[in-house]
Parts: C-alpha cells; structure tokens; sequence
C-alpha cells in the first residue's frame, strides 16, 4: 500500500473506530483552547451533544461577516464548525461540509433536522459530502464558487498539502477567504513518525512546518497570509514525548485571501483605513490579524497588502481605505509589530 494510502486508512480508522469521544485523545492538539466570540458560544448551546463529544478541533476557525456567504467546511467531521456557521451564514447562505470518514458524517447527518429546527430555519441551507479534500472537484465543488473555506485541524492529516491547498484557491471566489486552525511544527519531522498511526491520528507528525506552509501558499500566488491566534501544544503522554523529541508544535488559527494584488512584502503607499463599525461581532473594533486591530473610526496607516484585505474582499463593505498605489513611499515599516515575540510561522506583514 502506498504511503498515502496508508495514512488515508489510518486516519478513517482513527477517527471512524479508536476514537469514540473527545475523552479518547492522547493529547491536547485536538483539542481547542481558542477563544470564541459570545455569540459563536450561544449558538454552541444550540448543537446537539453528540455533535460536540465527537468534535476534534484544535481553534474556533470562524470568522466574521458571514451572513448570506457560501462556506466550505474541509474535513467537517460531525459538523460542529459547519453547523455553526449554518446558523452565521443564515437562510440566505449556504454551508458545505466535505469529509471521507462515515462514521462522521453519519452523526452529522442524522442532526440534521432537528438542528434546522433549533436554528428556526424552514429549509436546510447545509449539506454533508463525503470525499477527500485533495480533490474537491470530485466532491462537485466547481472553480470561483465559494466564499469562505474553512477547516479545523484537519489539513495536517492530509497526505498531500500541496493538493489541498491548491484545490482550497481553485474553488475560492476572488477576494474569497481561507480561514483555517491547524497544527504546525518548528521543523520538517522524520519520516518514520509519519507512519506512527497514534502521532499521526493525533495531529502531530502530519503537522507542517512552518516555513514550509509560507513557501507553499507563496507558489499557490499568495505571498502574504496573517496569523490571527494560537497556542503552545503541550505532550503530556510520555511515550508520545519520547518518540517526538525535541520537537516544538502550535495549534495556529490563520487567515489568507485569494487576491492577485498581493505583493511579497509590506509597501508603504501612504494609505490609511477606516473601520466603519457595523459588523455584529465587531462593533466597536475589527482584528485582521495578531497585530492589526481597528477601532470604529480610528485612522490607520496600513501596507498595500492590508489595505487590499479590508477593501477588496466582503470587508469592503465595513472599511473605508484612503488612496491608492499610484504613489509609492517605499516597504512599509512593520519594526514596532515585527520586534515583538511571535511564534509560528508568519505572513508577510510584520
């Protein structure tokens, strides 16, 4: 059997047979420690339980302005994260959730009802595929038609990233959004934890490094992706240590636009954005990312690449952005963000 076929059995029998419950995992990687906004958790009251005890995420991949957008969820699982942004997107959006694992999708599935019910909608405005996201064409997702993907701890079991990703900026609209939580390692990992099937189902020796994961979206046409949060892994099972070293690993929620106007650094245009206030999780400020928070109405001076995140994307409509490219002042100075500690890997601007 090949190596990838290998780790697809692998993971279909992690997540379909060893793991029952949430009580199951090995180690914290799975498990998410990220904050959500109150509202998210509110809607989290309306999910049925089975749903949450089978949830394996690692971050609160959601973001905001989602109302009436077409999200796709990679690896949805029992559909925590699609049903929650079922009720987000709201009866005029549309939820899409992709896994290859029955088990899975069968719970996501037989709440489906009732929780249209809970949410108060007359027709259901999500659907459940099963397929590989290494090739969502198979799974009917065409060029250009969704909004918003999403995924939550899944794309490090994947045995080919390059595909997934690539199939992730194929379907995304321009100016589309992939807003993804994940696991990722401070070095390439050997081979032979590759084939652990304990490491692997538990979301460590699949994870990326860092620096591979920028490279990677750089070739796919994305120079510029922005960390929005994260925490340290900590590997309380001493066996798992033992076998992992020396080896450092992060569940990071990051965020990347399908935009052409991307440059692979921060250039100084002398623009300045405006947040307008307006969106329900955010009315009095928006964070882009771990170091751009706009206030309602502040000015902020911003590189090309942010500015082309807040206006050219469904931001737009929150943001006012003053000038354009027509002057340019040089690389945009990012030494106040840049000289603070941040870990994981890092996007373009500072």
């Amino acid at each position: 059997m090949a190596s990838a076929e290998l780790a697809t059995v692998q993971v279909q029998e992690y997540y379909g047979k060893v793991l029952q419950t949430r009580r199951d995992l090995k180690t914290n990687a799975c498990c998410s420690l990220a904050s959500m906004p109150p509202r998210h958790r509110e809607i989290l009251k309306e999910i049925e339980g089975e749903i949450l005890d089978k949830f394996y995420g690692c971050g609160s991949p959601l973001p905001p302005a989602l109302d009436g957008c077409t999200v796709l969820d990679l690896g949805c699982g029992t559909g925590r994260d699609a049903y929650l942004a079922s009720r987000l997107v709201g009866p005029k959006g549309r939820v899409i959730g992709v896994d290859m694992t029955e088990e899975q999708l069968e719970v996501a599935q037989r709440h489906l009802g009732a929780q249209m019910k809970h949410f108060g909608f007359y027709q259901p405005n999500i659907e459940f595929r099963k397929g590989y996201i290494e090739d969502l064409a198979a799974a009917g997702i065409a060029d250009d038609s969704v909004d918003v993907v999403i995924s939550n701890c899944v794309i490090n079991l994947s045995p080919d990233k390059p595909k997934v990703f690539s199939e992730i900026f194929r379907v995304l609209k321009p100016g589309g959004e992939m807003y993804i939580s994940d696991v990722f390692c401070d070095r390439r990992l050997p081979k032979e934890l590759l084939e652990d099937p304990v490491l692997y189902g538990e979301c460590l020796s699949g994870a990326m490094y860092g620096e591979d994961f920028r490279r990677l979206l750089g070739g796919l046409g994305c120079p510029d992706f922005r960390k929005t949060g994260g925490y340290r892994i900590t590997i309380e099972n001493a066996e798992i240590a033992a076998k992992l070293g020396m080896a450092e690993f992060q569940s990071m929620t990051v965020r990347a636009f399908k935009l052409a106007s991307l440059e692979d650094q921060c250039e100084d245009y002398g623009q300045v954005a405006y947040y307008l206030g307006g969106m329900e999780d955010g009315p009095h400020a928006f964070t882009l990312d771990d170091h751009h928070v706009f206030e309602t109405g502040k000015p902020v001076l911003v590189c090309g690449n942010t500015a082309a995140m807040l206006e050219e994307t469904r931001f737009g409509q929150y943001f006012k952005v003053t000038g354009g490219r027509g002057t340019h002042y040089g690389l945009f100075d990012c030494s106040d963000a840049a000289s603070s500690e941040q870990e994981g890997p890092q996007g373009d601007c500072c």
